[in-house]
């Protein structure tokens, strides 16, 4: 089933929707965001409603022109004329016929190919794109035939390696579960104005959730009739502390890291995560703020380079490199400790996350909504048509999300406190 594209009009989206509801400021958040899904896929359905898709003969190849078609009809006139006479003369037309056809294919293939990598010269993203599908076309694999279980297979990944995780800790420190006293530094979010709302909208890049009501496209289109509903929803979130239940779920949809791994097994795949579009609206709302929170106090570690605005990779290996030849020129020996930390983002406890977002001077409002936004979550993994059954995430920060690698950041920022850890690291390398 799709909707026809051509039939999704800004404005004929906000003329469906007509004169919205009035929301109420003292209403549930959840609520309102229902509301909001339910009055936007019913105009969605009024201007576009779904069909079954038609299936169409596949187009010919871009560089496949009309000159080219019009060669290749006579090659096969020539060559079906000498099948039949296995004249010489026939023979000899056929073969030239055959080859000024190659020659054209060649040249035609070639232009096209290089005026494509011209046209994204300046785009390394798609340029690497680009040279990838020509060395490495896509190979086309087909579905397994158990979707459900695949998708089961591939939601319980996480839960696996958080078992494991849990059978190797034998003494958790006191110093981990204990929470630090702080004084509260920040209890209350700054409430949005549509102006910010706007600003915002734009920021945002326009990825479509299966979960959401209507393309995102089409929202930030019609963002002028639907920006009183987005100011309502995202102040109401923001003074009452709580994250919608509907800006909780994710959908993952597996994706194969090389085309030579074997697609049977689940470690090859790369989980692609995709949130409501209004949910990562208001994540930038919280991630502004949170990250002036974090500039004002500086919070961070001064060697995080991660994640970080104004924090670069150039910056870091700047650092490395001067710090090992400081050292070198004092004569020492320097050891270089690299550490790759498996699913990092789906393993983080969320105790001990709290635990910092307390001890850094959080409190109120703002500590409420960022439990309500780690606590309740729930993702469902896509294989084609099929979707496994929703799994509860209780522990990690959702993947996809704006905020998770600032609070990734909150999370390791004490390993750099303890230089204990550092100096025991040789021992534990031997």
């Amino acid at each position: 089933m799709v909707r026809p594209r051509r039939l999704m009009d800004p404005d004929g989206l906000l003329r469906s929707l007509g004169d919205l509801p009035v929301l109420e400021t003292g209403d549930p958040v959840d609520v309102l965001a229902d509301r909001y899904n339910s009055e936007l896929a019913r105009a969605l359905d009024t201007i576009a409603p779904e069909r079954p898709l038609s299936l169409r003969r596949v187009t010919s190849t871009p560089w496949f022109t009309e000159e080219l078609a019009v060669m290749k009809r006579a090659r096969r006139r020539l060559e079906c004329i000498w099948r039949k006479s296995r004249d010489v003369s026939d023979q000899a037309r056929a073969k030239a016929a055959i080859k000024a056809y190659s020659v054209a294919l060649r040249a035609a293939r070639k232009a096209f190919t290089t005026a494509h990598i011209a046209s994204v010269a300046n785009r390394p993203l798609e340029l690497f794109r680009v040279v990838g599908e020509l060395l490495r076309p896509p190979e086309t694999q087909g579905l397994p035939d158990d979707l459900a279980t695949r998708c089961s297979d591939f939601a319980g990944k996480v839960a696996q390696i958080c078992r494991e995780l849990d059978s190797s800790l034998i003494v958790v420190p006191a110093e981990v579960t204990e929470v630090p006293v702080c004084l509260i530094l920040w209890d209350s979010f700054r409430l949005v104005l549509p102006d910010d709302v706007e600003g915002i909208l734009g920021s945002v890049r326009a990825t479509t959730c299966a979960l959401d009501p209507c393309p995102s496209w089409l929202v930030k289109l019609a963002k002028d009739g639907l920006l009183d509903w987005f100011v309502a929803i995202i102040n109401a979130s923001l003074g009452q502390g709580t994250v919608p239940s509907c800006f909780k779920q994710a959908v993952v949809k597996p994706l194969l890291k090389k085309t030579s791994l074997d697609p049977s097994v689940c470690n090859n795949y790369r989980p692609i995560s995709n949130l409501p579009f209004l949910g990562k609206v208001l994540e930038r709302v919280v991630a502004t703020q949170l990250q002036e929170f974090l500039d004002d106090t500086d919070f961070l570690d001064r060697s995080q380079s991660g994640f970080r605005p104004g924090h670069s990779t150039e910056m870091a290996l700047v650092t490395l490199v001067d710090d090992l030849r400081r050292e070198l020129d004092r004569g020492s020996v320097t050891l270089l400790v690299l550490l790759d930390i498996s699913v990092a983002f789906d393993t983080i406890d969320h105790g001990i996350l709290l635990g910092r977002l307390s001890g850094m001077g959080l409190g109120g409002t703002v500590l409420l909504w960022l439990r309500s936004f780690l606590e309740g979550r729930s993702q469902k993994v896509k294989l084609g048509d099929t979707c496994s059954d929703p799994w509860p995430l209780t522990c990690g920060v959702p993947q996809g999300s704006i905020l998770s690698p600032m609070l990734f950041n909150i999370y390791m920022k004490p390993l750099g406190d303890h230089p204990e850890f550092w100096r025991a690291l040789p021992s534990l390398c031997r």
